[in-house]
């Protein structure tokens, strides 16, 4: 309970904040960075808070665990942790945003962030 109203809390004080709805729960609402202007999207997660997903998939033996993420069919983002590496994921922006410090420990994390630098310049 206390994570759902966490999560709420969150979410409404972002809505405040940029003044934009709340995003529904049930899919995912497109989003732009507002450090970078890239492009993703808001999933929320199990535990009722809201992440940003990079488009695309990516094989998960080249995302460190822990940066693995899978968005079910309902929407809901979840952390894969150490996921089995065969799989696919998917990343948060957060973790390849160029408003934040280099990522460090996956060459591909490093290039996305690359990318997104180059086009916020």
């Amino acid at each position: 309970m206390g994570d759902v109203l966490a999560g709420m809390t969150e979410a409404v004080t972002h809505a405040a904040r940029t003044g934009k709805a709340v995003p529904d729960a049930r899919s995912s609402s497109p989003a732009t960075c507002g450090a970078c202007g890239a492009g993703a999207a808001w999933h929320r997660t199990v535990r009722g808070r809201w992440v940003m997903i990079e488009p695309g998939e990516l094989p998960a033996r080249v995302v460190p665990a822990g940066r693995r993420w899978r968005v079910a069919g309902d929407g809901t983002a979840v952390n894969l942790g150490p996921a089995v590496p065969s799989d696919t994921c998917r990343v948060s922006h957060f973790d390849v945003c160029p408003g934040r410090p280099a990522p460090t420990g996956s060459p591909v994390l490093l290039a996305l962030w690359r990318g997104h630098a180059r086009r916020a310049t």
